[in-house]
């Protein structure tokens, strides 16, 4: 940064100190040496004020516009606060409402109130009582510097406090006065634009008769002890939520009593506390808090109105509605908590990333995205929504990391322009296919380094786009499903250019001149296709069995081979379905790793399943972009909630545990399918015993799917 201060740089009258040392510092004011506060503005000290605000202050520090005034705080030539003063908010109800002044007498004084817009204490800094005692020292000087700078002596110091991050006990303490909350909207051109994130105002008088030199009548200030409205309202839903009706299909292994709604009211508000400082106000806490209530309640409709109705009131619904869709908060930062919980949970080396589409049908036509497409709830073309998901699975369990919207390409032509206004759609969203869209997600969540995995799985509308399959990244196996008529080659064929017979144009492109490619259903129903039968978990209903087979071929491309062989594994339930995938796993993979492989991708579908018949994932009436994209966030957060309720009651199910406490499936110990009998590229010879894969309980409760 250009005005960093150089490592060498030192403070007026202490030069053998770094002003730039971070080493810890603790203790009390009353035991330190001696504390001086300097004018940092237009000073060689400026540059360190820049650089700590800059890079230590959650606003940033941008250049203050009009009268500003700087000030370094030390402690023997160690910089221990910075702070800054500049021009007031323009208009500020509450601020107004209490001083008690008209317009024009506000615009006539309003030069004699000063903000102060920055305040703080670095990170290694941590002595008691400092914040309060730099304040007091600040504001003795401030009234005469800022009169021999600017000309004028200030009457009245603000400030603002966002409760989400601070309490503002440095300022009650340095006897400041809290008058109550902005309303939430920021200046825009003209006018101003709600936006939701409200801040707490904060006054100190400097001159105590600033109402008689104003010529305005004084109003009393509302008590500063007096908790707010929302704070009350949020403790109210917190004791409704201990009495209200859990969906029982929520812990199926248990009847929920009386003390263990208690217990799960507490678990889920403390749950979802960990998230409220990405809301803009402490209503969202309780709108936020009712929405997931709501989705893990017994209400038949899980949707805005009856949700609201339950848990808050008549007159709450449109604030739930807005909450969903236009309220402020920070939905990436949300998001990105909630992964880095998933992944405390659930996170292995070996785990699965897994990519998939789920379909939402739609009556109506201005709903976001909402066309005539493939929909696989219903199994046909139908007027629906898209989404694409991304779940993660390791022996510890499963659960859905994030998602996105898929907007058909239609919905990018002129003629759209004003419903994508209309919903909200981001101005700069282009047309992505349902695979670019997984490869972005992917890509987002790689870099976040959280969830490790061996492989990544996929159905067959991911399988079948190579471009998305090649951007695996190299260290990570694919496990793709693939339609009954993607060709293959059994064995590499002969390619070359065919000779010029003189006639006509002279051949350029390759072909094939010796072997076929076939359909993968034409191999798996051949009667020399190594079936071996195995049984892939033990299910609440006994052994869930199925025949499976693995066969190294060359998937054909536009008539071509592909360069690199791959696995094709094959599977037949008993009831004689049969589903197909590729693996570009070695050729030396065990077969018992191909089938953990795909068990491993199936438990993103019981995801869709617990979504839709437990959380009201498919229960919204939202019809904007945001609201879609905190609906699904909000059904992510129910079921990684549910996870959490789950692995706790198994934890704490002893050997004594009750009948009904036991799993929805068995994991399986034994695992003697033969090690090497994935190496060979010949045909595996049929056994006719049954073999047994070793599955946890979460992941074998997908595997019937």
């Amino acid at each position: 940064m250009p005005d960093r201060p150089r490592p060498g740089t030192h403070l007026r009258g202490v030069p053998d100190v770094d002003p730039l040392d971070t080493s810890p510092l603790r203790g009390a004011v009353h035991t330190l040496p001696r504390l001086t506060v300097e004018v940092a503005s237009h000073s060689p000290a400026e540059p360190l004020w820049d650089h700590l605000v800059r890079r230590h202050h959650y606003l940033g520090y941008q250049k203050l516009l009009g009268h500003r005034l700087k000030y370094l705080a030390c402690l023997q030539g160690r910089p221990v606060a910075a702070l800054s003063f500049s021009a007031p908010a323009r208009v500020l109800r509450v601020r107004d409402q209490w001083i008690g002044w008209s317009a024009a007498q506000r615009r006539a004084h309003l030069d004699r109130v000063v903000s102060n817009s920055r305040f703080l204490i670095p990170p290694w800094v941590a002595v008691e009582n400092l914040a309060s005692h730099v304040l007091a020292q600040t504001l003795a000087r401030l009234p005469g510097e800022w009169a021999a700078r600017f000309g004028t002596r200030p009457w009245l110091v603000e400030t603002f406090v966002d409760p989400a991050r601070f309490a503002g006990t440095c300022y009650r303490a340095a006897n400041w006065q809290r008058l109550g909350q902005t309303f939430g909207s920021g200046k825009q051109g003209k006018g101003y634009v709600y936006h939701g994130a409200v801040k707490e105002v904060y006054v100190y008088v400097l001159e105590p008769r600033f109402r008689h030199l104003i010529g305005c009548a004084q109003q009393p200030a509302r008590p500063s002890h007096r908790p707010p409205p929302s704070l009350a309202k949020v403790e109210d839903l917190h004791m409704m939520l201990r009495h209200a009706e859990w969906n029982p299909e929520l812990l199926p292994e248990m009847t929920l009593t009386e003390a263990d709604c208690t217990a799960l009211a507490d678990e889920l508000v403390a749950f979802h506390a960990q998230f409220q400082a990405y809301f803009g106000r402490i209503e969202h806490r309780r709108l936020g808090l009712a929405y997931l209530s709501g989705l893990l309640s017994n209400t038949p409709a899980k949707s805005v109105e009856p949700m609201a109705l339950a848990f808050l009131d008549e007159e709450a619904v449109r604030s739930l509605q807005c909450f969903m869709k236009s309220y402020r908060w920070d939905h990436a930062a949300m998001e990105a908590a909630h992964q880095a919980l998933l992944a405390e949970t659930l996170a292995e080396p070996d785990g699965m990333l897994t990519v998939d589409s789920c379909e939402f049908p739609k009556k109506g036509s201005e709903s976001v995205a909402v066309a005539r497409q493939y929909c696989g709830a219903v199994g046909k073309v139908e007027n629906c929504q898209s989404g694409v998901f991304v779940g993660y699975t390791s022996r510890k369990g499963y659960g859905l990391v994030t998602s996105r919207l898929y907007m058909p390409e239609r919905w990018f032509a002129e003629d759209h322009a004003q419903r994508r206004q209309d919903t909200w759609v981001p101005e700069d969203l282009r047309f992505q296919t349902k695979p670019q869209i997984a490869r972005d997600l992917l890509a987002r969540i790689t870099q976040t380094h959280l969830f490790p995995a061996t492989w990544l799985g996929c159905d067959a509308v991911f399988g079948a786009d190579w471009a998305f399959l090649d951007a695996v990244p190299a260290g990570r196996c694919y496990f793709a499903g693939i339609r009954s008529d993607t060709r293959v080659f059994r064995t590499r064929p002969r390619v070359h250019v065919p000779r010029y017979r003189g006639r006509g144009r002279k051949p350029t492109k390759p072909r094939v001149t010796r072997g076929r490619a076939v359909p993968v259903r034409q191999l798996a129903t051949a009667k020399t296709c190594p079936w071996t039968p195995v049984v892939l978990a033990e299910g609440a209903k006994g052994p869930i069995r199925a025949e499976i087979a693995a066969l190294r071929v060359y998937p054909a491309r536009e008539g071509l081979p592909r360069a690199a062989p791959v696995w094709l594994f094959l599977r037949r339930t008993e009831d004689g379905q049969l589903k197909y995938a590729f693996s570009n796993a070695p050729a030396d993979t065990p077969l018992a790793e191909l089938c953990r492989a795909a068990t491993l991708r199936w438990p993103i579908e019981q995801c869709f399943q617990d979504g839709k018949s437990q959380v009201g994932m498919d229960h919204y009436e939202h019809r904007s972009w945001p609201a879609w994209h905190r609906h699904m966030l909000y059904v992510c957060l129910a079921l990684h909630f549910l996870l959490r309720l789950r692995l706790q009651f198994k934890k704490n199910a002893g050997p004594d545990a009750a009948a009904s406490a036991t799993p929805r499936g068995r994991g399986v110990a034994v695992q003697d399918l033969d090690a090497h009998a994935c190496a060979r590229a010949r045909p595996l010879l049929h056994k006719a015993e049954s073999h047994r894969v070793s599955l946890t309980p979460e992941e074998a409760a997908g595997v019937a799917s």
